[in-house]
């Protein structure tokens, strides 16, 4: 029998390692193996920890939930969770925090869609997931290893800044005056317009929130998302 103490330290192994190897290590290993080297290791260590991290959870022992979970909890989180696959899939064409093949800035003129939400809209859906999946399922292993996505994400959204800052101090920090780290606070602040979003933003977004939630059924064995009311 596993214990929540393995998941601890598997999760923490994933975050500690993606954090080592994304800044203090990776000019050193790109150095000695070539981009293409360090991107095979960095591969590597991610499945490897990723994997600790499933086994490690699957082997945890059922600890009882922290707070009861009613239909307006999951309702709420049904709705964060669509939010969530709309900054993730908008975030995929256009987003200038994406690595560029020709290494050149690629900053818009404009904060337009997910971009006029945050800046980092694919990270902040990392995050949201990771708040959801706390709030509807509290038990001790699935907090850990949700927690440490969310750290990972938030943490690492905030680094990036740093690099882009170092590596296009000019373009990053006129992108940085059009957005914001903090979900909304751009559009409160008045530097950017809610709207833009794409077609394609929303019909991915609904299409991966349907399918996602309706995974649950066949991999966890309980419904979620709309599938709890179909």
């Amino acid at each position: 029998m596993g214990t929540v103490t393995m998941v601890v330290v598997a999760t923490a192994a994933f975050v500690g390692t993606h954090f080592i190897l994304s800044h203090p290590l990776r000019a050193p290993l790109v150095s000695t193996l070539g981009e293409r080297g360090f991107a095979g290791v960095y591969s590597l260590v991610s499945i490897a920890t990723l994997a600790w991290i499933v086994l490690a959870y699957r082997a945890a022992p059922t600890t009882p939930l922290l707070w009861p979970v009613g239909d307006v909890l999951w309702a709420i989180v049904t709705i964060v969770m669509l939010i969530a696959s709309l900054l993730l899939m908008g975030s995929l064409i256009g987003n200038p925090a994406l690595p560029d093949p020709g290494g050149k800035p690629r900053v818009p003129g404009e904060a337009r869609g997910v971009f006029a939400i945050t800046r980092h809209p694919m990270l902040w859906a990392f995050a949201l997931w990771g708040v959801c999946h706390i709030a509807i399922f509290p038990m001790a292993a699935n907090i850990v290893v949700a927690a440490g996505i969310i750290i990972l994400s938030l943490a690492g959204a905030a680094l990036q800044d740093r690099k882009k800052e170092r590596l296009q101090p000019v373009a990053w920090r006129d992108w940085e005056a059009k957005t914001s780290f903090w979900p909304f606070a751009a559009i409160a602040g008045g530097r950017a317009r809610l709207g833009g979003f794409r077609p394609h933003d929303w019909a991915g977004a609904i299409v991966i929130w349907l399918a996602a939630t309706w995974a649950h059924i066949p991999l966890a064995g309980w419904a979620a998302g709309v599938w709890r009311w179909i």
